[in-house]
């Protein structure tokens, strides 16, 4: 991953992504090839990898007794960025000022001194967020991080973390199931039982396994038939004709086409449609 990259890791259950970020954060020991995450080695510098990457877990680990402010305070004394302190009055100025900075990205300024136990999920994963990035990280690891969100959630999340993203220059590193979250990645990484079965970015990756096609229905099927065949396009007839674009585009396919046609549907595929057809590989094979 380069720095500012949005990276996504998808796969089924069971495929080894959580497993995968426990490795990258220094929670679990690889068995085998080495890591290094913003230069330092995963085994032989934890500490200083660990100082490099903020973390959001799948599963929520608020402390739900304690207010907004005082999670965030807890982690950053335990992270050694600030000695300890009984009140947030009371905490250096460095403290207060990041603290009001990412509250305020992330639109929690007005929740912070509320006890967690009387936030929503979002505003709970949302508080995650900021205490994972007071140590100003290079690197956002989120596992599931809108899982058991409502839509409307997810979507203003994401809002805050593409805005995080480009004020802090922080390189994000996602796992999740909802595949439309990271059609904006810059690079996608899909894996199945352990193994890497696609990687590449989510255009690639859609271009390399999915067709990209016209259905159109002419008001004469012979006469589109015999067209085109005339003009070497590889089609499928049918009620809808099945027009295959191969990389050309649907303006200039359409333009050539005389036969007169009274609809006409254009199939781009998904990322959904792409990762699907990974998964059902027998062989895993790219």
């Amino acid at each position: 991953m380069n720095e500012g990259e949005f990276f996504a890791l998808l796969g089924p259950n069971g495929a080894g992504k959580t497993t995968t970020i426990s490795i990258l954060t220094t929670t679990l020991l690889p068995t085998s090839g080495s890591v290094k995450i913003g230069g330092y080695d995963s085994k032989s510098q934890s500490n200083q990898v660990r100082r490099q990457v903020g973390i959001v877990f799948q599963q929520p680990s608020l402390d739900l007794n304690l207010t907004a402010e005082e999670n965030v305070r807890f982690h950053a004394i335990l992270y050694g960025l600030y000695p300890w302190r009984p009140a947030y009055r009371l905490m250096p100025a460095g403290y207060q000022a990041r603290f009001k900075e990412l509250s305020e990205i992330l639109g929690l300024k007005a929740e912070m001194f509320k006890p967690v136990k009387r936030l929503s999920g979002g505003m709970k994963r949302k508080l995650e967020i900021v205490r994972s990035l007071m140590h100003r990280p290079k690197v956002l690891f989120l596992d599931e991080p809108t899982a058991g969100l409502d839509a409307d959630s997810r979507r203003n999340l994401w809002e805050y973390l593409k805005e995080i993203r480009e004020k802090t220059g922080a390189t994000v590193f996602l796992t999740t199931h909802y595949l439309e979250e990271a059609e904006e990645a810059d690079t996608i990484c899909i894996i199945d039982g352990g193994k890497i079965v696609s990687f590449g970015s989510p255009e690639d990756i859609k271009k390399d396994l999915v067709e990209e096609y016209l259905l159109v229905t002419p008001s004469d099927p012979v006469a589109l038939t015999r067209e085109l065949e005339s003009l070497r396009l590889a089609f499928k007839p049918g009620r809808e004709f099945k027009v295959q674009l191969n990389g050309t585009s649907v303006h200039s396919v359409l333009k050539s086409i005389d036969t007169p046609l009274t609809s006409v549907r254009t199939h781009l595929p998904t990322l959904e449609d792409a990762y699907i057809a990974v998964l059902k590989k027998p062989d895993g094979s790219d």
